[in-house]
């Protein structure tokens, strides 16, 4: 990306946002840094452009905002109500009072989750949260490998001339924080984190703020009262077969990833018990899982529908494992668990770890 002015063509997207940052930043000019080849052209960058502004309170920090994510030029989605995907995504990132240009790696960020949502389809929204398998910061040592998305707490959602937009603020989270936000909500742990992180400004030398008063005591409670909010699972390796034995019924293989074990068993138990059902989404596959009176697995609208009752989850957490193998559990004989080795790779395409 090079810097430059903002894009002086017809564009009453781009001028709606740029009307809220000036409610703002009254009379403050930020530095854009615009996209060389526009991706409606051919280019690799999803985003026109992206401003930042520095900021002194309530902390020293970049306030990035994006333009691209929503239609800034001509209205060309379906849905007069929302402009293009919905959102902006802004980012605060701690700075020294005499840092004059902000880091590159920070727009690479964001070029790369607007590319994840252009490619995938997949809309981030309040509240949720990405394992990004590596430091936010490729090349640093940053405790930060996890990404949490929030309204920007000083932009609200706008009304444009294509439709509503709002500003998701990204927030970089240690691993435990984003486990913990897992058990729970992600927006009941940031929440519990603005105290020790005002306006939610990213901060690649912090450590875990999981330690600190009052997050773990709130996030144990929120916990046990409400159980886990997180009702879909995205995994890589997922998938459901039926097969057939002698003699007897056919059994329901279900595949997964080994990574992926600990987090379905975790999530089963704060989603079942609460009465509420947990979605495991993988490439091609699905799976709906229940609580229920009696243990049952059925094919329902190409989608695979598992009930398991209390004394099912129960086994089934007490014999699935992260590791390779078959497993089975008494209560729901139709069901083998088939687990497989997984290799987890960061974004520049090394392996970080294998698991099972």
């Amino acid at each position: 990306m090079a810097e430059d002015d903002a894009d002086d063509d017809a564009a009453p997207g781009w001028e709606a946002i740029d009307a809220a940052l000036a409610r703002l930043y009254p009379g403050q000019e930020p530095k854009h840094f615009g996209t060389i080849i526009k991706w409606m052209l051919g280019g690799q960058d999803p985003l026109d452009g992206i401003s930042v502004w520095k900021r002194i309170d309530p902390v020293p920090h970049w306030h990035f905002v994006s333009y691209g994510l929503s239609e800034l030029y001509a209205k060309d989605s379906d849905d007069a109500k929302v402009s293009g995907w919905g959102f902006e995504l802004t980012f605060r990132l701690t700075c020294d009072g005499a840092d004059e240009e902000p880091p590159a790696w920070a727009f690479s960020l964001m070029q790369n989750l607007a590319r994840y949502v252009f490619t995938s389809g997949n809309v981030v929204r309040d509240g949720e949260w990405m394992d990004i398998n590596g430091p936010i910061a490729l090349g640093t040592d940053t405790q930060l490998q996890a990404l949490a998305f929030i309204a920007d707490p000083e932009l609200p959602t706008i009304d444009t001339p294509h439709g509503r937009l709002q500003f998701l603020q990204i927030v970089g989270l240690t691993l435990d924080e984003m486990e913990a936000g897992k058990r729970w909500q992600t927006r009941g742990l940031l929440d519990a984190l603005l105290p020790h992180m005002p306006l939610w400004v990213t901060d690649l030398a912090r450590p875990s703020l999981m330690d600190r008063p009052g997050v773990q005591d709130a996030v144990q409670a929120g916990t046990a009262r409400d159980g886990s909010s997180m009702g879909t699972m995205f995994v890589t390796v997922l998938g459901w077969s039926s097969r057939q034995r002698m003699l007897r019924s056919p059994v329901t293989v279900i595949r997964l990833g080994a990574n992926n074990v600990e987090e379905l068993l975790q999530s089963l138990t704060l989603r079942l018990p609460f009465g509420r059902p947990l979605f495991l989404v993988g490439s091609d596959q699905s799976i709906l899982f229940t609580s229920g009176e009696s243990a049952a697995a059925t094919e329902k609208d190409r989608q695979l529908h598992v009930t398991l009752t209390p004394t099912a989850l129960d086994e089934l957490c007490a014999t699935l494992r992260p590791v390779i193998g078959e497993y089975r559990v008494q209560s729901v004989p139709g069901i083998v668990w088939d687990v497989e080795q997984t290799v987890i790779r960061d974004a520049a395409g090394a392996v970080v770890r294998t698991v099972g």
